[in-house]
C-alpha cells in the first residue's frame, strides 16, 4: 500500500460531445445531485486526506479558477493556452505533482464507492515496483450507454491488454488512475494522449487495472447526464456525500 501526498484532476477538456450544455460552462462544471462534475471529484481526493492538488483548464478557465478558489484548501490551478490533452496535461503539471505515485481523476468522472472507497482500494492495490500505472476499470456490461467494444482485456495477475483485431474486451478505463512519475520519462512534448504511454506500459507488462466494485456513470452526452441524475434521484443508486 502507499501514501497518495498529490493529485490532479483533468479539467481542461473541450467537452465537445456536451454540447449545448459545454457551450458557455467547461464539463466539469456541470452539476450532478447537486454538485458540479470538478466538487465530486475533489471531495474524493479531500476524502481521501490528499492535499495537494491540481486542476488544469482550458475552456473558461477563469470559471474553472473561480469554482475551485470556493473550496475549503483551494487546489492549484493551471490554466492551458492550448489543449494538451490527458497526457501532455499530466506532464505539464509534473512538477507540482512530487516524485512519488499519484493520483489522476478525469474532471468528468463521477463513481459511488462500493464496500470500502476506491482510492483507498487502488493506493492499496498499487505496487510501485512493478506498476508504471494502476487503473480503475469497469465491467463493460455494466455500463449503461455507448461503450464501443471496450477499452481492454486482463490477465491473472490483473495485466492490462489491449483487445486484439475486431476484439470486443469486457472493461474499459473509468476515469481514476494512480501513476508513477517514470510513466512519463521520454514522453512527448506538447499535446498527447495517455493512451500513448498506457501502450508502452503494456510493452513492459507494467499497466495494471483494479476492478471497480461500486457504480459507476458514463458521463458523455447531455443524455447522459439526464440518465444519471434520474437514477440518482429515484434512489437507485445513492451518492455519499
Amino acid at each position: 500500500m502507499i501514501t497518495l501526498h498529490s493529485a490532479m484532476v483533468l479539467a481542461a477538456g473541450l467537452g465537445t460531445r456536451m454540447r449545448p450544455l459545454t457551450e458557455a460552462t467547461p464539463k466539469p462544471l456541470l452539476k450532478l445531485a447537486g454538485r458540479s462534475l470538478l466538487d465530486h471529484a475533489l471531495d474524493r481526493i479531500a476524502d481521501a486526506d490528499i492535499r495537494d492538488t491540481v486542476v488544469n483548464a482550458h475552456w473558461f478557465p477563469e470559471q474553472v479558477e473561480a469554482a475551485c478558489a470556493l473550496r475549503r484548501d483551494p487546489p492549484k490551478v493551471l490554466r492551458e493556452d492550448t489543449v494538451l490533452e490527458t497526457g501532455g496535461g499530466v506532464r505539464n503539471a509534473l512538477p507540482d505533482l512530487g516524485p512519488d505515485p499519484f493520483l489522476v481523476v478525469n474532471g468528468d468522472a463521477f463513481w459511488l464507492d462500493g464496500p470500502r472507497p476506491a482510492l483507498e482500494k487502488l493506493a492499496e492495490r498499487f505496487d510501485p515496483d512493478s506498476m508504471d500505472a494502476l487503473l480503475l476499470v469497469m465491467r463493460a456490461a455494466s455500463v449503461e450507454g455507448e461503450v464501443g467494444r471496450g477499452d481492454f482485456r486482463m490477465d491473472p495477475m490483473g495485466r492490462l491488454l489491449r483487445p486484439r483485431e475486431r476484439e470486443i474486451v469486457p472493461y474499459m478505463f473509468a476515469g481514476v488512475q494512480i501513476v508513477h512519475p517514470r510513466l512519463f520519462e521520454d514522453a512527448p512534448d506538447g499535446a498527447f494522449s495517455t493512451n500513448i504511454l498506457w501502450d508502452r506500459a503494456i510493452e513492459t507488462g507494467r499497466l495494471y487495472g483494479l476492478v471497480h466494485d461500486g457504480a459507476w456513470f458514463h458521463l458523455s452526452t447531455p443524455a447522459d447526464l439526464r440518465k444519471a441524475e434520474g437514477l440518482l434521484a429515484s434512489n437507485l443508486v445513492k451518492p455519499q456525500f
